[in-house]
């Protein structure tokens, strides 16, 4: 076992650095159900399967990801755009849900000192409206989103531009992901990735590529202390 497995995790980071939704926000669930129903609007079914392996991309490789699968034609963002729509509707009804153990795990790395920032395949001002609607924003230094890269994961592009603006190495970087795509990313970008799966059941690759496996946040404190 090497001396960087064996020193304690807050010992070897300077920076934590967070997915947003499925990892922060339980949003992931509701972003298949409304696009289940605006699919439906559009006389498309049966989309799980695609939708499910969009997870973590930004929204440029989840259009791609769609025409490969169903044609040119298919209405992407017509599609996306009535999406947003039945979302930004349930948010003003219903707010946006935390996931378990999220804000245990921010007021334990709040007198750590870490610099913290979102790294998230989510358009920038859409992800800061999100943060800011949970009360959450005022926790991070920065939020990188999906239209400020060239490239979204499962690129490092996102990851080391995140440890870019908080101007740490980015091997002292720990990263908290869902997604599958987001796990190979920080690995990637050479940081420590967590696995805390939402939709998608990990394969057992994406498994190794992680530190630790967690099943909720709620697991997550105990990780600094």
């Amino acid at each position: 076992m090497s001396s960087r497995e064996i020193a304690p995790l807050s010992q070897r980071i300077d920076a934590v650095i967070f997915d947003m939704d499925g990892l922060m926000l339980d949003t992931e669930r509701l972003h298949l159900e409304h696009f289940r129903k605006a699919a439906n609007d559009f006389g498309y079914s049966e989309l799980e399967d695609v939708y499910l392996q969009s997870v973590g991309l930004n929204s440029r490789d989840t259009e791609r990801l769609f025409h490969q699968s169903f044609g040119p034609a298919f209405p992407y963002v017509d599609i996306r755009d009535r999406w947003r729509q039945y979302a930004e509707v349930h948010i003003q009804q219903f707010g946006v849900p935390h996931k378990s153990g999220l804000l245990s795990l921010l007021e334990t790395l709040e007198p750590l000192g870490f610099s913290k920032a979102v790294a998230t395949s989510t358009r920038k001002h859409n992800a800061v409206v999100l943060l800011e609607k949970a009360r959450i924003l005022h926790h991070f230094k920065t939020v990188v989103g999906g239209d400020e890269v060239s490239k979204g994961k499962p690129d490092p592009e996102i990851f080391l531009t995140a440890a870019a603006r908080l101007e740490v190495d980015p091997k002292r970087c720990v990263v908290f992901e869902d997604s599958p795509a987001g796990i190979r990313g920080a690995h990637a970008a050479g940081m420590i990735p967590i696995l805390v799966p939402d939709l998608i059941e990990p394969t057992t690759d994406v498994r190794e590529l992680a530190w630790r496996v967690l099943a909720s946040l709620e697991e997550a404190p105990s990780l600094f202390q």
